[in-house]
């Protein structure tokens, strides 16, 4: 059986900087964006071309810098909204329009005080709208984590005969388990007429600290996209983080899945993102945190310094680290203290 790709959205510029306090000048986006491109992305999420001048600016800006990945412009499914993004996107060289609405009966009864046939009909407009501009057009299914598979199964049928590329099944409100994200994913799979001619795509929340093993579980089930962002940022409790579903899907190769990313930048894309959003890493974070390759007990030490791999399962170099950090504490024994007597000399 020969690995599958699993291409990587990267919304840090879009969905990231939706966190509180965080704000970018186009400036920092395009050094941010210019190091995606180099880190293996599939595809940058921009921002929101409406939203603000500011953010239509950046990604047009953007557009034009991007060599590698494609370029994508978030909208509402509003015709507005797509031209704009349009406007944006127009000196991308692989421009993709991110379009869609809510479906679960939360939002369209509480957000469009509306119905399912009407929300139907509008993703649909919306998909056939964006596709008169671009070839390449993504459609999120807003709160598709608690909405119901079979009128989900409807909206994906429909907006895939509209033209849509890729669907977006997001997890909005990170309400699911794992195991009832991978199942809505081989639903749609075994259900959805014409699935083969779109990709599904994992877009998960960290609000009950699931996004990654949900986006696995998606991916295990027929999913080919991950939408994530660097060191998780995100709304609220954050989103996906890019270098974890990177390194599980390394580490487990039994999956037979990949990424194009380049595993070695990893932390320095986590030091540069944190510096220019301000937002600090947390020193437990996996991966990228100050801690993951750090070891305190005695115990732990001893095993690591006779052979890393009896307490870490990633070899920090993999992830752009120069080495294990041995600590001395009051838990360190003798193993630890030879150990840094050794290179003291």
């Amino acid at each position: 059986m020969n690995p599958e790709k699993i291409e990587i959205l990267d919304t840090t510029l879009r969905d990231g900087e939706q966190v509180p306090g965080c704000k970018l000048n186009t400036e920092q986006k395009l050094v941010i964006a210019e190091k995606l491109d180099e880190l293996g992305v599939d595809i940058i999420e921009a921002g929101f071309p409406i939203s603000s001048p500011g953010d239509f600016y950046s990604v047009t800006e953007i557009s034009k810098i991007v060599r590698n990945a494609t370029v994508c412009g978030l909208t509402r499914a509003h015709k507005k909204d797509i031209e704009t993004a349009a406007e944006a996107l127009k000196f991308a060289k692989k421009p993709r329009i991110h379009t869609g609405i809510g479906t679960s009966d939360n939002h369209i009864k509480f957000k469009f005080n509306s119905t399912r046939e009407a929300v139907l009909e509008r993703a649909v407009e919306a998909v056939k709208y964006a596709k008169t501009f671009v070839e390449d057009v993504e459609f999120y299914a807003e709160d598709a984590g608690r909405t119901d598979n079979e009128f989900l199964a409807k909206v994906c049928e429909e907006v895939i005969k509209a033209g849509a590329t890729v669907l977006n099944i997001p997890d909005t409100t990170g309400y699911c388990l794992p195991e009832q994200y991978g199942a809505k994913m081989k639903y749609l799979r075994e259900n959805v007429k014409g699935i083969e001619k779109a990709v599904l795509s994992c877009h998960c929340h960290n609000d009950l600290g699931l996004a990654t093993a949900n986006s696995i579980s998606g991916v295990i089930n027929g999913a080919r996209q991950i939408e994530c962002t660097i060191n998780g940022l995100g709304e609220r409790a954050g989103n996906t983080a890019l270098e974890e579903v990177v390194m599980v899907l390394k580490q487990h190769k039994d999956l037979d899945l990949y990424t194009d990313i380049n595993s070695r930048m990893l932390n320095e894309m986590s030091l540069l993102v944190s510096e220019l959003m301000g937002m600090p890493v947390q020193p437990n974070k996996a991966i990228v945190g100050s801690n993951a390759f750090a070891h305190s007990s005695g115990i732990h030490q001893d095993g690591v310094i006779k052979n890393r791999e009896t307490y870490e399962i990633i070899d920090p170099a993999e992830v752009g680290v120069n080495e294990s950090s041995i600590i001395l504490t009051a838990r360190s024994g003798r193993s630890a203290l030879a150990y840094r007597f050794k290179f003291i000399g």
